[in-house]
């Protein structure tokens, strides 16, 4: 669906009082939208590697209304943003839905490359540059709306695992606003006016702002890079049945059909002790040759590794102890999808780096499909000798709305 019908004007009161609110009309996938331009041009599909770089990229919008939140399935934007906000106490099931709506409206319109009601910086909305806008609802949401029978029952804390080193200042959360976008203008200026617009209902409880490579960079369909060089999200799911199967929840009430789960953990790299180790000693932990991301036992990104080939010391080619063998899955049904951006703060006054990974999974059940990956990591990954989780939260993101719908009313009807 590309039309989106004429809505009829609404005030900042009408939104924050709940009478803004709109009935009717049956909801839409997302997933099948095309990704369209507030210039009317038409989008490349992809970016040929010895083509020009995509011209206008501020232009390009990606639709928000869907049976399915923007932002999970979609191609992966440069810059994100992922705010997770502390209700105030006080605040119940009538409070959030406004909240809701307003924040919905917000980000109807800067998606779509119209400045906000009542927005301080309007020219600052013009330019959307694919931007998504996602929500996610933490356990305390549900309790704090007395609908915790209605929370995934995999959206809880996850377990301790012994390579933690975990900080409140990155960790839990109410609300999860994901805001990404290939601008790190539109990026900031989407983050302000939704903390602006949250501050009756929530506080701040963490930021965190990460990067990938801009579109244009390299050609369409790379796989991107962490900061060890490695290239992360090899093995996610494929577009498809695969994804859909992986990814969102098929049936049940509205309030679970066509929803997902996301854990975000912030991942310090060691940069330092990674590099002192050679190129070889890098592949060995990581299972796969830098260059090109195939598995030691292959010559190309995918191939479907040999676990079980060994080299003329008779030890396997790759190591049991790997990244690659560790995170493997081969069932489509149990994979997750990796979208991860990279994190690089100021150095120490030694010079040594604050860089680090926000690793965001998202999967239909965390229980069934994080949780078996993450305890074969914790207990042998070679990694965790270069890496430490510093931070960890959980959230389940709702079903989409259609239009003069909002966020969460499935969930909080």
């Amino acid at each position: 669906m590309t039309d989106t019908p004429t809505a009829r004007p609404v005030s900042r009161r009408g939104l924050l009082t709940g009478g803004a609110l709109a009935a009717g009309g049956a909801l839409a996938g997302g997933a099948a939208i095309a990704t369209t331009r507030t210039d009317g041009a038409e989008r490349p599909d992809t970016v040929g590697a010895d083509a020009t770089p995509v011209a206008n990229v501020g232009g390009l919008v990606e639709p928000f209304h869907g049976a399915r939140q923007a932002g999970v399935a979609t191609e992966p934007q440069a810059h994100a943003s992922f705010v997770a906000l502390t209700l105030r106490a006080g605040v119940d099931r009538t409070a959030l839905a406004r909240m809701l709506r307003l924040l919905t409206d917000d980000a109807v319109r800067l998606t779509q490359g119209k400045p906000a009601l009542a927005d301080t910086e309007a020219e600052l909305g013009l330019l959307p540059a694919r931007l998504t806008v996602t929500f996610g609802f933490g356990p305390g949401l549900y309790r704090a709306a007395g609908v915790d029978d209605r929370r995934p029952a995999s959206v809880a804390d996850l377990p301790s695992f012994r390579v933690d080193r975990l900080q409140p200042a990155w960790s839990g959360g109410d609300l999860l606003v994901q805001i990404c976008a290939d601008d790190a203008i539109t990026v900031a200026h989407a983050q302000r006016v939704l903390i602006k617009d949250s501050r009756p209902f929530a506080t701040v409880r963490w930021v965190q702002q990460g990067f990938r490579r801009g579109p244009g960079v390299e050609p369409g369909g790379h796989t991107q890079r962490n900061l060890f060089g490695q290239l992360d999200g090899t093995a996610n799911p494929r577009p498809g049945i695969g994804l859909d199967t992986a990814l969102w929840v098929p049936d049940g009430p509205p309030w679970l059909r066509d929803s997902t789960t996301v854990v975000i953990r912030r991942i310090s790299m060691n940069m330092e002790t990674w590099d002192l180790l050679g190129r070889t000693d890098r592949e060995l932990a990581i299972g796969r040759r830098l260059d090109s991301g195939a598995p030691l036992t292959g010559t190309a990104e995918h191939d479907e590794p040999d676990f079980a080939a060994t080299g003329p010391d008779g030890l396997t080619v790759i190591p049991d102890f790997s990244h690659l063998t560790r995170a493997h899955v081969t069932d489509d049904r149990l994979k997750i999808l990796r979208r991860p951006y990279n994190y690089d703060g100021a150095p120490t006054a030694q010079g040594h780096a604050d860089s680090g990974l926000i690793f965001t999974s998202y999967q239909a059940d965390i229980a069934r499909q994080y949780l078996p990956i993450q305890r074969r990591l914790a207990d042998r990954d070679l990694l965790n000798e270069w890496t430490t989780p510093i931070g960890s939260a959980v959230f389940a993101i709702p079903p989409g709305c259609r239009p003069g719908g909002w966020v969460g009313e499935q969930v909080l009807a």
